[in-house]
């Protein structure tokens, strides 16, 4: 009976093993019949996503808004959502700046300076407001003489110039229910960068975090519905109906290779690539039907 139970011991797995904690509603590995990791590319100014982008109700407003006040307390680098690469709350502002601000010279206490000079000095910037100053510092200087300015700081992205958002989901197939789930793990925003004309990570989310922000603002997390406002949604809901266009550009493979980089990586042109995505998808729908069948 003790090896019996010993035995049993040694094949017990842990019970946290057996469900994702970054998932909404985990499944149980072992009720997953199939399993894929998905990538896909969400772009806010297409027709489709304009639900989530309205004016003056962006998802990406939501999302920037919710880092500065703390109520996304963990902004990561990658969507592996590790807590060995976790943005600070400054790494994701200075992610904002989508261009430098002017530098100005630093305070030195032996030089005159003049009205409507500026200074940097502990990291801000100071206007003389009197005719002339020396050696007082910004800082301690008496009321009225030196006073923080706006002018250098950089220009940070406006909530419509982040047009992009990347999902990670996990495409699961519960055995027991039988029937596909698709578990959103983690969501990107990127934005178009004019400096290197490339498109700029500003951070991941995990979903988590983000749908606990869509039900705590119901009031701003507003899905436009533009065939009747009367059906407008919370984004969380959206999220859920799956009420987006969301272009696959990765599945998980062995060499972690985007549709598009194996294409390239085998001299096929990019328009191909783009048939692929779209093959991709009707993969996954054809996977779903032949799992019913099973």
């Amino acid at each position: 009976m003790a090896a019996l139970s010993s035995s049993m011991l040694a094949y017990a797995q842990p019970e946290e093993v057996q469900y994702n904690p970054n998932s909404l509603n985990p499944i149980p590995r072992y009720e997953q019949l199939y399993k894929l990791r998905v990538w896909r590319i969400m772009e806010l100014d297409e027709k489709q996503n304009k639900g989530f982008f309205a004016r003056n109700g962006e998802i990406t407003q939501l999302l920037m808004d919710a880092v500065k006040s703390g109520e996304i307390a963990v902004v990561y680098k990658s969507d592996s959502l590790s807590e060995k690469s976790v943005l600070t709350k400054d790494e994701f502002l200075a992610n904002l700046v989508s261009q430098q601000g002017q530098t100005f010279p630093a305070w030195d206490p032996t030089m005159t300076y003049y009205q409507a000079d500026v200074v940097s000095f502990n990291g801000k910037n100071y206007e003389l407001q009197i005719n002339t100053n020396q050696g007082t510092n910004p800082a301690q200087s008496p009321a009225g003489e030196w006073l923080v300015t706006t002018q250098g700081q950089g220009l940070t992205f406006l909530a419509r110039e982040i047009k992009v958002l990347n999902i990670a989901e996990d495409v699961i197939f519960d055995r027991r229910r039988s029937r596909l789930y698709y578990d959103i793990q983690a969501i990107e925003m990127q934005a178009y960068d004019q400096n290197t004309s490339t498109f700029k990570s500003l951070g991941w989310f995990k979903y988590k975090d983000v749908e606990k922000v869509f039900r705590n603002n119901p009031a701003k997390a507003v899905w436009f519905n533009r065939q009747n406002t009367a059906e407008n949604k919370n984004f969380a809901d959206a999220f859920l109906l799956r009420l987006f266009k969301g272009t696959i550009y990765k599945i998980e493979n062995p060499d972690d290779d985007a549709i598009a980089d194996v294409y390239r990586n085998n001299g096929r042109p990019y328009y191909e690539s783009v048939w692929a995505r779209e093959w991709a998808e009707m993969m996954l729908m054809e996977k779903e039907h032949n799992l019913w069948e099973f």
